[in-house]
């Protein structure tokens, strides 16, 4: 790859590209100013040529999944009229709202003693009144219930809403949580860091230097987490650089992410795109595969990348495979907060079929629970 540069099969169509990759080359690491240029590049291919090489580096023909299932407790939420990108929550008293019981709970999870699922990947809104006894007697129910599979869940949103209502610290939530049986956190409530992109799209939501916070405590108590980054609204590309620098730097100093997973808006049944004139403005594939490709060169520390086929559909999934993706979303089960939106693919997708779609783009699959031990290779 290093040569083609210079060749005939040289990847690189836009010229603004070049100095970005000669700096991939020589080993070093992407600025702000380096991001942007790749933001502002319709040199897709070229992109994705940059990213995946960056991941056969790492990863070689490999392509991570886990057998999971999604599991919504609650839809009612505090900020039902403030993050206006939202299509999910719900106001105690409006219609479709609703809170699960923990039997509730139990039995939607019941599925996973006749299927593979080694991942129960939990969120939700923020309850005004359900406290944080709720959550670990879920987690201890679904252990018992289940004690080979992973409990991935709460946001650091979730986390620092409960620490307000507990009265308590980020600190002793976390601990009680893994102590109920927590494994790791999703990445979801990041957003856009920048300020004045969440002055828009989520006021008085968790700022991004309290959402880094919670993260920071849960590695420094050995909680893994993941990190995300809401892509297609209202940001800039200075914004997006600036957001994954901020996460590469917690990386440097905690290592403590897993995966990275860029996260497209979606318009519909959301104030942001019915009144606020974003109708119409949901994500491309060229959008999604950038962000993906941009992810993996500008997250050099973070082992993993990976594509979100609810939100982007399969087809748009697949492709990424070849732009600096070396992970899938798994089998799902049952996916509520993007068809919320607007999302118009599958509610889950079956085992055999997430192996078929990673063979089909020449790649491995990889069989892997929450924290990404192998458990099968599909060679």
């Amino acid at each position: 790859m290093a040569t083609a540069l210079h060749a005939d099969a040289d990847p690189i169509a836009d010229e603004a590209l070049r100095p970005v990759a000669e700096k991939l080359l020589a080993g070093e690491r992407l600025d702000a100013a380096d991001i942007v240029t790749c933001y502002e590049s319709h040199d897709v291919v070229g992109l994705g040529a940059l990213a995946e090489r960056a991941n056969r580096a790492k990863h070689g023909d490999r392509v991570f999944f886990a057998a999971n299932q999604h599991i919504n407790p609650t839809n009612v939420c505090v900020l039902r009229n403030v993050c206006v990108f939202c299509s999910f929550a719900r106001l105690p008293k409006e219609e479709g709202a609703y809170t699960r019981t923990i039997e509730e709970v139990l039995q939607e999870a019941g599925g996973a003693k006749s299927a593979p699922t080694r991942e129960f990947h939990i969120v939700g809104g923020l309850h005004p009144n359900l406290p944080l006894q709720y959550y670990t007697d879920m987690m201890r129910a679904l252990r018992e219930a289940h004690p080979g599979v992973h409990i991935k869940a709460l946001t650091a949103v979730e986390i620092a809403h409960l620490a307000r209502l507990e009265k308590s610290s980020i600190r002793e939530v976390l601990l009680a949580l893994r102590d109920a049986g927590l494994t790791s956190l999703p990445g979801g409530g990041a957003e856009v860091f920048s300020t004045a992109v969440r002055a828009t799209i989520a006021d008085r939501k968790l700022v991004g230097e309290e959402w880094i916070a919670v993260h920071r405590e849960a590695h420094t108590l050995g909680i893994p987490s993941n990190c995300t980054m809401l892509y297609g609204h209202v940001e800039t590309a200075q914004d997006k650089a600036e957001h994954l620098l901020t996460l590469r730097a917690l990386q440097d100093e905690t290592g403590g992410f897993l995966t990275y997973i860029p996260l497209a808006y979606h318009p519909d049944h959301n104030e942001l795109g019915t009144q606020m004139g974003w109708v119409g403005r949901q994500t491309m594939g060229i959008d999604d595969l950038k962000n993906v490709a941009i992810g993996r060169l500008a997250l050099d520390n973070i082992p993993h990348v990976k594509t979100h086929w609810p939100m982007v559909t399969a087809f748009v999934s697949q492709v990424a495979l070849d732009f600096g993706c070396d992970d899938i979303e798994g089998t799902v089960v049952y996916e509520r907060v993007y068809h919320e939106a607007g999302a118009e693919t599958p509610m889950e997708m079956s085992y055999e079929a997430l192996i078929r779609l990673i063979q089909g783009a020449g790649k491995v699959p990889v069989e892997r629970d929450s924290l990404y031990n192998v458990v099968r290779t599909f060679d």
